[in-house]
């Protein structure tokens, strides 16, 4: 090396034996003057299927190399092909998330159908939606990825409070310039299942998994990270349950809730993506007038505990023709007091 020639140091952090690959190799394929991986495409489902069977069938398979680096991640090296996977176990289903970087169309998409077809006749086709759940880290925010199944069955006996019954009013919300949906009440009173429902009616609608940011986290919410994220990302909502500390008013020192205003309905908005809030706080009044200003706030929907008739009617409207299902959670709700609706479902069970 001649005196005037310099050498250049690249330091790079790698969380990962994936990435530290992948960048190795586009690093190597910039150098030559190659384009190795041009094409991405992300490959996401759910199965019936024990994790571990799964990701076996998958390393086994002679058409590309595999290395399985803990028991729910994995990596695929194949011809023309570079896959990083991740899985999650729930107690019925499997989740999995494969990055594929491949050389061209054709090699992503048959990586592609080789997956699905992996998971066979236990791949899942009911509809779904998927939650990034944020957190701090000393990394800064960090998130995993949970699906769920959306099975929730809401009934307009369970929500009295809402006009015009419940699918009624999730379509008009969905269907509304109004960003944001608060759900006022105590603990037990349908507010996550109702949450739920919208997640699911948004999947149904798209006719493929919606998307949710989620965190009740107060940390993740002091910095302007996590509503970069949804600006400019591709959830569907941005959900924060138990938000008490978050919906006070600004007078009385909440100093976070400004960040929401902004991507609500301020000079950077969520260009018709839903933010929902459930808080057990009792009064109106604890909430700041500016969240639940006409224009922003779609509705402010105070849950609340069933009288006993209510509670009846409810779970004979849930029993169906099972009498003695009926006759059990009759002799349970017997006390003559108001019920939240967590109490009806676990004497029908």
């Amino acid at each position: 090396m001649s005196k005037n020639e310099k050498f250049i140091r690249v330091t790079k952090q790698a969380y990962g034996v994936a990435p530290l690959v992948l960048e190795n190799r586009l690093a190597r394929a910039l150098d030559e003057g190659v384009s190795r991986y041009p094409i991405y495409r992300v490959v996401h489902f759910a199965a019936r299927v024990e994790l571990e069977v799964l990701f076996d069938a998958i390393a086994l398979d002679p058409a590309w190399r595999v290395e399985r680096l803990n028991i729910d991640s994995a990596i695929i090296d194949g011809e023309g092909v570079f896959i990083s996977v991740w899985g999650s176990r729930k107690a019925d289903y499997c989740s999995c998330w494969f990055y594929v970087w491949a050389a061209d169309v054709a090699h992503a998409e048959a990586a592609k159908e080789r997956l699905y077809a992996k998971a066979g006749s236990t791949l899942i086709t009911e509809p779904m939606f998927s939650i990034e759940w944020m957190y701090p880290t000393g990394r800064g925010l960090e998130s995993v990825w949970i699906d769920e199944l959306a099975d929730d069955v809401l009934r307009d006996r369970a929500y009295p409070e809402i006009e015009d019954g419940v699918r009624g009013f999730i379509a008009r919300y969905l269907a509304a310039r109004e960003t944001v949906l608060v759900l006022q009440g105590p603990p037990g009173t349908g507010k996550t299942r109702l949450i739920r429902a919208i997640l699911g009616e948004m999947s149904q609608r798209k006719e493929v998994p919606a998307s949710a940011l989620y965190t009740g986290d107060t940390c993740a919410l002091a910095s302007d990270e996590i509503f970069a994220r949804f600006i400019t990302g591709q959830h569907d909502a941005f959900v924060v349950e138990d938000a008490d500390h978050l919906l006070k008013p600004r007078c009385d020192g909440n100093e976070q809730l400004h960040r929401f205003l902004t991507i609500a309905d301020g000079v950077v908005r969520s260009h018709g993506r839903k933010i929902i809030f459930s808080t057990n706080l009792p009064n109106i009044g604890d909430l700041d007038e500016a969240l639940i200003r006409p224009g922003r706030c779609f509705a402010r929907v105070h849950v609340r505990a069933l009288t006993p008739t209510e509670a009846l009617e409810l779970a004979a409207d849930i029993a169906s023709e099972d009498s003695e299902k009926l006759a059990r959670a009759t002799a349970a709700l017997a006390e003559n007091r108001k019920r939240p609706l967590a109490e009806v479902y676990a004497a029908l069970r």
